[in-house]
């Protein structure tokens, strides 16, 4: 495609060279440019592209894409380079990427789902019942990213960048798919990642405390704002009307038309008469003119919210209520109040809860149902949110009967420093609690102590199958580790 073509929509860029010569690929990572391409240099928390410009130049470069806000004394392009100038070359990026693999997200319907919690379960309900429904749907988010069933690999983040996300819509759109489902995180909005794509339907779960950190929100109205971005991108939208920011989404975009959904307050999908089980949720739903009772497999008052978003979205794109109902019948999400199957039938769950509003929710429901103890084995991620660690411990030490706090990603952090500042959370409640660093060891210790009246709770990882550790992902999963240890020790 001839550079000109890809730059267009792209505001008060100056250029230097031949913006009609032919561009086989797009990059904004230096090591991954071949000959005849497009490098768009970013400058990102860690590192600043227009360093890695001699670089991308030498790996065959014909172009290359500059912020004018970057020291350009400093960034040397040759005139055989044609060099583009552009106000931000984040917008740049996005604008680009779209532009080159040809708008593809215009060829199928794009629901994103946007909120602090909710988001993976959520998808994968919507994706469930549309596919029940007939339809082939494309899935990206924080776990896997899905065409059908055929994988794409697991996600390194839950919104991918923007040349990742087009090229995955490209071979969506190619492969026919009818809607594409898609996790859209703050920090995505934030960067402009999905600047560009044509949304349909909009989804907005929650919002409460979460990723507030030097490389990611400063506040908390930063973190909100990004989220709101979402619905000046569409034309309809879906939102929890028992959130208290519900109110202020639907103000700030009023050009999206909105329906609501909940169990407290009025709206158009109201849950009534809802029961929690160990191992569902169900509740009525006035659907049309009748009365539906609608039953998930997944406990806890959340699934109530999670699914009647999915229904929400279903609903817009025309699929009957018996559908709805049996594909919500049997709707996993992997690590989201996941209760890992086990020949001894010891309850033990994990979940992806990383925060102490998450953590808060998810030990409420579980103390709900459970008969027994409630035994919670969590810790923090590194580099990430500090001063969400003593809360998660003050919350841990209200609510579970006994907590183990262990390691999760320490990241570049001493695991150490990190329980230390959980700790002093845990310390304020009168909760019981030990300290155990080594996270296989803390899970082994938590399975010991129970019985089958009890509920295992291991917080914080989820779905991932790793620990990062001192910048390296160490093979962790949960699942199996689980069925080992309850193999070993419950005979």
């Amino acid at each position: 495609m001839q550079l000109n073509k890809i730059l267009n929509g792209i505001e008060n860029y100056k250029s230097k060279g031949n913006i009609e010569i032919d561009i086989s690929s797009i990059e904004d990572n230096s090591k991954n440019v071949k000959p005849g391409g497009l490098f768009v240099a970013i400058k990102g928390y860690d590192f600043d592209g227009h360093d890695f410009v001699k670089e991308a130049i030498e790996n065959g470069a014909v172009a290359v894409i500059v912020d004018m806000n970057a020291d350009l004394k400093k960034v040397k392009i040759p005139d055989t380079v044609t060099a583009v100038i552009v106000q931000d070359s984040r917008i740049a990026l996005a604008i680009c990427a779209c532009n080159f693999y040809g708008n593809p997200s215009k060829k199928f319907t794009l629901v994103g789902v946007t909120g602090t919690k909710g988001k993976t379960t959520t998808t994968y309900m919507i994706k469930s019942i549309l596919e029940k429904a007939g339809k082939k749907v494309g899935l990206i988010g924080t776990i896997e990213n899905y065409i059908g069933d055929k994988s794409l690999g697991e996600s390194s983040r839950t919104t991918p960048g923007s040349i990742e996300l087009q090229r995955m819509f490209y071979e969506m759109a190619k492969e026919k798919c009818d809607v594409v489902v898609m996790e859209v995180s703050s920090q995505s909005l934030k960067l402009n990642r999905v600047l560009g794509s044509y949304f349909d339907i909009g989804v907005f779960t929650n919002f409460s405390g979460d990723h507030i950190s030097e490389k990611e929100h400063p506040n908390m109205e930063d973190y909100f704002k990004a989220k709101e971005k979402l619905f000046l991108m569409c034309s309809k939208g879906f939102i929890n009307a028992d959130d208290f920011k519900a109110w202020l989404v639907q103000k700030d975009s009023p050009k999206c038309k909105f329906k609501t959904y909940g169990i407290d307050n009025t709206c158009d999908l109201l849950a009534k008469d809802v029961t929690i089980t160990n191992v569902s949720v169900d509740y009525k739903l006035k659907i049309g003119t009748k009365n539906e009772r609608i039953k998930v497999n997944i406990p806890g008052r959340f699934s109530v919210y999670n699914s009647l978003a999915a229904i929400s979205v279903a609903q817009e794109l025309g699929v009957d209520t018996e559908t709805i109902k049996d594909a919500l019948l049997n709707i996993t999400a992997p690590g989201r109040s996941e209760l890992v199957s086990n020949n001894e039938e010891f309850p033990v769950m994990i979940d992806y809860a990383h925060t102490a509003d998450s953590l808060s929710n998810i030990l409420k429901a579980v103390k709900t149902y459970t008969k027994g103890k409630v035994i919670c084995v969590f810790g923090c991620g590194g580099d990430r949110d500090r001063e969400k660690r003593p809360l998660m411990g003050e919350v841990a030490g209200k609510l579970a009967d006994f907590s183990i706090v262990t390691t999760d990603n320490p990241r570049t952090e001493k695991p150490e420093e990190i329980i230390k500042e959980i700790e002093a959370g845990i310390s304020k409640t009168k909760g019981k609690y030990d300290i155990i660093v080594d996270r296989k060891e803390a899970i082994r210790t938590a399975i010991k102590m129970m019985n089958k009246r009890d509920m295992v709770v291991v917080c914080g990882k989820g779905h991932e199958k790793y620990q990062e550790i001192n910048k390296e992902k160490i093979p962790f999963d949960e699942r199996e580790i689980i069925k080992e240890i309850l193999e070993e020790t419950k005979k």
